[in-house]
């Protein structure tokens, strides 16, 4: 029997038993000295995660090629025997043999999916020193590992040298920049399409998704006409990435217009439209997608559930909330997790019923994590309860020691309520523990230039202006009846020296850039990295009506979108 009918032969074998007999009867006649046999015995063998026959088989073969090698390694691999893999590929170093282009991109994998940037970063070595560095299919796998590992750097280094480029390899790079740096991943795709690539599906939805990360809604008009023009088909993987842009790029409306356009929609789609009107505080437009969801015979899941209960959280529904909630195990037989709990947990907080939502804690039979008591110690902070706060701390400091944002909010509480001699013994704690405040930022985006603010910046080129129009709005909004609220302001000052640190907080700064920059008509977008206060949102919101100007603000929980003198949150936040 020659080599391609055994191989044939061993195309028809379904399970083990039939390869063992194949096995036996090429020992027989002499016809596994062949290597190209041997090699698809081989990988019959892995494929059937049989691996102790295949390194029995592997062990005694006088010949190997590099085939032979990758698909053992593979074997490992697929059984989940990273051990044996690395000292597999230590043999072939070992024994004088140059992994190839199969072999290679083999263990890279591997060090991607287990996240090993150390070995990773070994085989890199091999790699150049055996001349590989030049091939496209390794230096693509180690940029996708290097990715995959968090070494945006590594992964930008490598990818910048390649002589050439494919669409995934492109792909794979924005991606990993849409995770740590958006608006370089904006950046790297406009560059993919000068340079003659035409993106696919997967390339969209990796810069929509980049988009969505970055919040900049005039970029996201861009993406939405450029997926237009190309005729994209708008299937579910795309139109839902587009709904989360939309919606995070704080256009709720274009967000449902898409989600309108889809002629397919699965549970995901459903959730990302209501977790859409949740982030933008309509809760009742929520409710009502999700009752159509239901009539369209879609059944929600543990993710519809968390959507739904955020927006009824951040829109005051306590009552429906309740109801959604307690209709998860009776009606849709969906266990709630712990995510629904926090969900629950700031939906009574906020509204002050502490003692309803400390009763379910200690009802709640699954394991708590920190951001079920960041929730609750939220909640005490909005409603000043000293002694709940307290309890919920020390919850979370036990959990996340290193945490310094749970040290920050709990000084705040004692800030709140005068305790300054507790305020400073927590900044003491911090500076012990090398724990930083995470600074507050606010971004502004104008003429596609990003715009950064801190408290009291002044770095700005056009810092001056910026400063003058904010006294000058200032003056306006006092005669209409604006006090500042020195409480927001937790250090222990002078009165005087609140209400100037208050004055120039970052969403301040950005709101006047936005005034001196953006046409009359247009609305002022600024985002910013942590919770807004309440006295810049008093500020937004007479701003709003002084000066008859849209503002949409993007902080850590949600989008507020002011008009007229009002807040879309309901001052509900």
């Amino acid at each position: 029997m020659g080599p391609d009918s055994c191989i044939s032969l061993l195309l028809r074998c379904k399970n083990i038993f039939q390869i063992r007999q194949v096995h036996g009867h090429l020992v027989a006649n002499g016809t596994l000295q062949h290597l190209l046999v041997a090699n698809k015995l081989l990988y019959h063998y892995v494929q059937h995660k049989a691996i102790d026959h295949a390194y029995y088989l592997f062990d005694g073969m006088t010949m190997r090629d590099p085939t032979t090698w990758s698909v053992m390694i593979g074997g490992f691999a697929k059984v989940g025997d990273y051990a044996s893999c690395y000292a597999t590929f230590r043999e072939i170093l070992r024994c004088g043999v140059t992994p190839d282009n199969y072999t290679l991109p083999c263990l890279i994998r591997i060090c991607r999916d287990r996240k090993d940037l150390q070995m990773g970063r070994v085989i890199h070595c091999v790699v150049l020193k055996d001349g590989l560095h030049l091939d496209h299919f390794v230096c693509a796998s180690l940029v996708d590992m290097y990715t995959k590992c968090a070494a945006v750097d590594d992964a930008r280094w490598l990818f910048d040298r390649m002589l050439s480029k494919d669409l995934v390899t492109w792909t794979v790079m924005i991606a990993a920049y849409a995770d740590c740096n958006a608006y370089e991943s904006l950046v790297l795709f406009n560059r993919m399409r000068e340079e003659g690539l035409v993106p696919d599906k997967v390339a969209m939805v990796t810069v929509v998704n980049a988009c969505a990360k970055l919040g900049a809604m005039h970029r996201a008009m861009f993406i939405n006409d450029y997926i237009l023009r190309n005729s994209f088909s708008l299937d579910v993987i795309l139109g839902t990435a587009m709904i989360d842009m939309f919606a995070k790029c704080g256009s709720v409306e274009s967000a449902r217009e898409v989600f309108d356009r889809m002629k397919e929609r699965n549970v995901i789609t459903w959730s990302s439209m209501i977790a859409a009107y949740g982030y933008h505080g309509r809760g009742k437009e929520a409710i009502d997608l999700f009752h159509m969801m239901l009539s369209c015979g879609m059944l929600p899941n543990r993710v519809t559930f968390v959507s739904l209960l955020y927006a009824c959280s951040h829109a005051g529904l306590i009552e429906e909330g309740l109801r959604f909630f307690d209709s998860m195990w009776e009606e849709h037989a969906i266990r709630p997790d712990v995510k629904h709990y926090t969900c629950m947990v700031d939906l009574l907080g906020r509204a002050g019923r502490l003692d309803d939502a400390t009763k379910l804690i200690e009802a709640m039979n699954v394991e708590k994590d920190e951001r079920l008591w960041s929730a609750l110690l939220g909640a005490c902070r909005i409603h000043k309860n000293m002694e709940l706060a307290e309890k919920a701390a020390d919850s979370l400091l036990e959990l996340h020691p290193q945490n310094p944002g749970h040290y920050v909010l709990l000084s705040n509480i004692y800030a709140k309520a005068g305790k300054w001699e507790k305020v400073a013994r927590f900044r003491d704690m911090m500076t012990q523990r090398d724990l930083k405040k995470v600074p507050g930022w606010t971004w502004i985006e104008v003429d596609n230039e990003t715009h950064r603010f801190s408290v009291g910046d002044r770095s700005h080129p056009q810092a001056e202006a910026i400063y003058e129009m904010l006294m000058n709005v200032i003056k306006k909004l006092e005669m209409a009846g604006y006090v500042p609220d020195t409480d927001f302001v937790l250090q222990d000052v002078e009165e005087e020296v609140k209400q100037e640190m208050l004055y120039t907080h970052s969403e301040k700064l950005a709101i006047a850039f936005g005034l001196i920059s953006i046409p009359d008509g247009d609305p002022i977008r600024i985002s910013k990295n942590l919770r807004v206060c309440g006295d810049c949102h008093t500020f937004s919101k007479m701003v709003s009506a002084v000066m008859r100007r849209s503002i949409v603000v993007r902080d850590a929980n949600r989008f507020h979108h002011f008009r007229d003198g009002s807040c879309s949150c309901g001052d509900y936040w």
